[in-house]
C-alpha cells in the first residue's frame, strides 16, 4: 500500500510544533545537521534534475547508483534537521517514521515501474540497489545518453520546495537556539 504524498506531508506538519517546542539546538549540532541536510538537498536536486517522471525509466545520474535517490536525499535531509534539533528522540522518531512510511511507498513505486517498463526495469533493479547507493555507477543501455541534468526539469519537479523547507527549518532552529 502506498502512503500518499499529501498524507506524508500532513504528518510532518503535525510534528513540527512539538519538534520546535522540545528542540535544543546548539551551534555544533546545527553545523552537523546542516552538513547532513546539504548532502540530502544535493542528492535530491540531482535526482530531480534527471528524472522524467512517468515517461521514461531514468537510470542515469544518481539513478545509476540507487533506484531511489529522492528518498535517499529526503532521509539525509530529515536526519540533518532532527540531529540539529538536539534530541536523540527526534532522530529515532524520524528513522521509524521514514522506515514505515517510505518502505511502503518505495515498494509500491517499484511495482508500478515494473508494470510500466517490464524487463528493462527488472534488469535495472537487479543491478542497482533499492536505497543505499552502489559505489560505481551502473552502465545500463542508456548510460551514454546525452540527456543529463536539467535545471528546467529540477524547477518543474518543484525541488525548490525542499530547499525552502530546509531553510525555514534551520532558520527556526537557529532562532530557537538564540532565543530559547
Amino acid at each position: 500500500m502506498k502512503i500518499d504524498r499529501k498524507v506524508r506531508l500532513r504528518a510532518v506538519w503535525l510534528l513540527i510544533i512539538p519538534f520546535f517546542w522540545f528542540a535544543r539546538p546548539s551551534p555544533t549540532l546545527l553545523v552537523v545537521g546542516l552538513g547532513l541536510a546539504a548532502a540530502g538537498l544535493a542528492v535530491r536536486a540531482s535526482a530531480a534534475g534527471f528524472i522524467h517522471k512517468d515517461r521514461v525509466l531514468t537510470t542515469t545520474g544518481p539513478y545509476a547508483r540507487t533506484r531511489n535517490p529522492l528518498y535517499l536525499g529526503s532521509s539525509l535531509l530529515g536526519m540533518g534537521i532532527t540531529v540539529a534539533g538536539g534530541r536523540w528522540q527526534f532522530v529515532a522518531a524520524f528513522l521509524l517514521f521514514f522506515a514505515v512510511v517510505y518502505h511502503r511507498t518505495i515498494r509500491h513505486e517499484a511495482e508500478q515501474l515494473e508494470q510500466a517498463f517490464g524487463d528493462a526495469y527488472r534488469a535495472y533493479a537487479a543491478a542497482v540497489p533499492l536505497f543505499l547507493p552502489r559505489l560505481t555507477a551502473w552502465r545500463g543501455p542508456d548510460a551514454d545518453s546525452p540527456a543529463g541534468f536539467s535545471l528546467e526539469r529540477w524547477r518543474r519537479n518543484r525541488e525548490y520546495e525542499a530547499l525552502l523547507g530546509a531553510a525555514a527549518g534551520f532558520t527556526g532552529l537557529w532562532l530557537r537556539m538564540i532565543f530559547g
